[in-house]
């Protein structure tokens, strides 16, 4: 087998792909992994590498001293992409102000929304260069980022061009997802209906047309986008070439869970108050739920009930829903430590919320989320002695490297 990169000296090489090892997670012990062009080739125990695998000329042995190896963290669901601070809100939140309180006081996410109409396309990416370096930092390889802090079609359009190249400009993936249906702008507000006609007639033509997303997302929710506009938009972004992944029963039950099963969701996000039967709708169509603990964490609130999802056969993503207001952090280890400690999930089931599971939520997972053969080699090593200690010892990055398609790009 030929390599232009072997990794050997692995206490523990995690694949997610149970044949490749043992257990649930596929764990190889005293393992080693090789890639070639950015994608594996072999996989397999570490005293067989050099029978398995010659380096070419010019390739790469990394010893990794006995660290854990899992697949980079896949972060399906975040608003990294804005201007402004809402630093005072989250004090004045402490102090028990409601979100009207706020929002009166100039605060909430049309307080974001004034700050990125302000901001260039130029200063939205250099805002957002240090949050992504801060999640490669933390092991996070790919990741989705939504619009939604424009909500007018120039706007949007600069957002997802920030979004994009924000991406080109360093390792992280970066996959952009049209969400103009975050919120309802205040020079629409008692025009919805109008402001959807916006989206489907203006915005969702020009993206397209651009090619600027992947993604359509909408906050169904009372009092912003009920059941029948998310539908409309949700299709119009289909028939745009973009798949839905979206806001859903997050406050109120209003129904999200089963229009994401009728759409063929890739996901269905937050899921707070779905419903039993959305929840078994969910599972037959096989969209993934993506749940959001930092959010719940951040304000406050009741966690989502992953084990009605994992119970159902819901597969189960974890993102970290970094945004100004409602979750500013984006370490996909503290989330698994909150899954764990919160919701109850296992420390495999976890694991496979930030990596396979949410390159499922992003439909990718013939590509990242897992380690085998094919596919690309995005790798995190750890400084655990053993995979669960990710999210048991937790408030500490235990991230000591990160590879990109088989390039080193972060080394503690």
């Amino acid at each position: 087998m030929t390599a232009d990169l072997l990794v050997t000296g692995l206490r523990e090489l995690v694949t997610c792909e149970p044949e490749l090892g043992d257990g649930p997670l596929g764990v190889v012990t005293d393992g080693a992994l090789a890639a070639q062009a950015g994608r594996i080739v072999w996989i397999g125990a570490a005293a067989d590498a050099d029978d398995k695998v010659r380096l070419v000329a010019n390739g790469r042995r990394l010893d990794a001293r006995g660290r854990v190896a899992v697949p980079g963290f896949v972060d399906s669901h975040t608003h990294l992409v804005f201007a402004g601070s809402r630093e005072a809100e989250y004090a004045m939140r402490a102090r028990g102000a409601s979100y009207r309180e706020i929002a009166a006081a100039g605060g909430g996410i049309l307080s974001t929304v004034r700050a990125t109409r302000d901001a260039t396309a130029d200063e939205l990416v250099e805002l957002a260069r240090p949050r992504l370096a801060m999640l490669l930092a933390h092991g996070t390889t790919t990741v989705e980022v939504k619009s939604g802090y424009g909500l007018t079609t120039r706007d949007e359009i600069k957002m997802l061009e920030a979004i994009g190249r924000a991406g080109e400009s360093q390792p992280v993936d970066v996959s952009a997802n049209f969400c103009g249906a975050h919120e309802i702008p205040p020079e629409y507000r008692d025009r919805p209906d109008a402001y959807v006609d916006l989206i489907v007639n203006e915005m969702l033509p020009a993206v397209a047309e651009r090619r600027l997303a992947r993604y359509v997302d909408v906050f169904c929710e009372e009092g912003v986008f009920s059941i029948a506009q998310t539908r409309r938009i949700l299709e119009a972004g289909a028939a745009a070439g973009l798949r839905a992944k979206f806001h859903a029963d997050e406050f109120v039950t209003l129904g999200g869970a089963e229009l994401a099963a009728e759409m063929g969701a890739l996901s269905a996000d937050h899921l707070l108050k779905a419903r039993p039967e959305g929840v078994a709708a969910m599972a037959k169509a096989g969209v993934t739920a993506a749940l959001l603990p930092g959010t719940a964490f951040f304000l406050g609130l009741p966690y989502a009930p992953a084990r009605t999802f994992l119970d159902t056969g819901v597969r189960v993503a974890l993102a970290s829903d970094f945004n100004p207001g409602s979750s500013m952090g984006g370490n996909l280890q503290l989330v698994m430590t909150m899954a764990v400690s919160q919701m109850k999930m296992s420390p495999e089931e976890a694991l496979l919320g930030v990596t396979l599971h949410g390159a499922h939520a992003m439909g990718l997972e013939g590509e990242i989320g897992s380690l085998r053969p094919g596919k690309q080699c995005d790798l995190v090593l750890a400084d655990v002695p053993g995979w669960r200690s990710l999210s048991y010892h937790y408030g500490v990055n235990h991230v000591s490297h990160v590879l990109k398609r088989g390039v080193l790009v972060f080394a503690r």
